[in-house]
């Protein structure tokens, strides 16, 4: 019997899995991308090995026939997800979930080198692999033909820093909603790619109250949120991503924006543009940051 495969689609466990915790967004997933594209484009695999086969989103003998032999074309991202783009059409979509680590190595790691929590290893002909270290097992792996994968990617919302995505569909998709902006925000068929982090960061220099209804924010307000989500996404991507905790770019190393958030994590601090103590306000299961003086919330019209 054929299974279907939404039992196995990351996109319906990944969020009653890391409620409430940091994850890793856009700018982390676009960091990653960016690292693997100099070092294994051109590789062909070998074999891969399947150390714990919850990671799979599909059956391990699917998996194993799905890439084996094939060439890495390209790397691409897609919202949080990394995609490594394989000949004939082929892709394999990885998630990081909380703790997850994508972590090339021109050679087999030893002492210190090696990973800690492998989950999956991808070992190529040239005698490279690739490791996805996982050490909570919160991320997923599976490989796509071209089709399911375009059926996987419609069922996300639009890039926001792609150059189709105009402030017109911002404006159009938050009228339509009544849902809290924060959620809204984190909806990923809405907006691919966004967390809690940026979305916090985002809200904070439009100076939008995270739980403010959708259809309730002005087309000025909306105007000023989609460029305050751009340059938010922009400069935490020139910064390496946002280390909280867990995140590590494919060379080992922490994101440097953390330095940068302005409200993110800050609850009780005074605000960076006024005198006003940081509040946190938590609802669908998340924590929100605000400046009540900067981002005063209006009734909902």
């Amino acid at each position: 019997m054929r299974r279907s495969w939404k039992k196995y689609y990351s996109g319906y466990s990944e969020s009653w899995r890391t409620q409430g915790k940091c994850v890793p967004e856009l700018p982390e997933a676009e960091t990653i991308v960016r690292g693997l594209r100099t070092k294994i484009v051109g590789e062909s695999i070998r074999r891969v090995e399947v150390l714990h086969i919850d990671i799979l989103r599909q059956p391990k003998s699917i998996f194993s026939k799905r890439v084996r032999l094939r060439r890495i074309d390209g790397i691409e991202r897609r919202g949080k997800n990394v995609l490594l783009v394989l000949n004939e059409g082929w892709v394999i979509k990885v998630n990081l979930g909380m703790t997850g680590r994508l972590l090339p190595f021109s050679r087999p790691p030893r002492g210190i080198e090696r990973p800690t929590h492998p989950a999956v290893r991808i070992r190529f002909l040239s005698g490279a692999l690739l490791v996805f270290d996982d050490t909570r097992r919160f991320g997923s792996v599976e490989a796509l033909s071209g089709a399911e994968w375009n059926e996987r990617s419609n069922l996300m919302g639009p890039e926001p820093l792609g150059p189709s995505y105009q402030v017109s569909g911002l404006i159009d998709g938050l009228h339509r909603s009544s849902s809290p902006i924060r959620s809204w925000l984190l909806d990923q068929k809405r907006i691919a790619g966004i967390g809690n982090i940026y979305a916090n960061e985002a809200l904070y220099l439009a100076g939008i109250h995270p739980q403010r209804q959708s259809c309730s924010v002005t087309r000025n307000e909306a105007k000023a949120l989609y460029r305050s989500l751009r340059s938010v996404l922009g400069d935490a991507i020139k910064a390496g991503g946002t280390t909280i905790q867990d995140y590590r770019n494919t060379d080992g190393d922490k994101g440097e924006y953390a330095g940068q958030l302005g409200i993110y994590g800050r609850e009780g601090k005074p605000c960076n543009r006024c005198t006003s103590k940081v509040k946190r306000v938590v609802f669908g299961n998340r924590s929100a940051f605000y400046c009540p003086s900067c981002q005063p919330f209006r009734s909902n019209k």
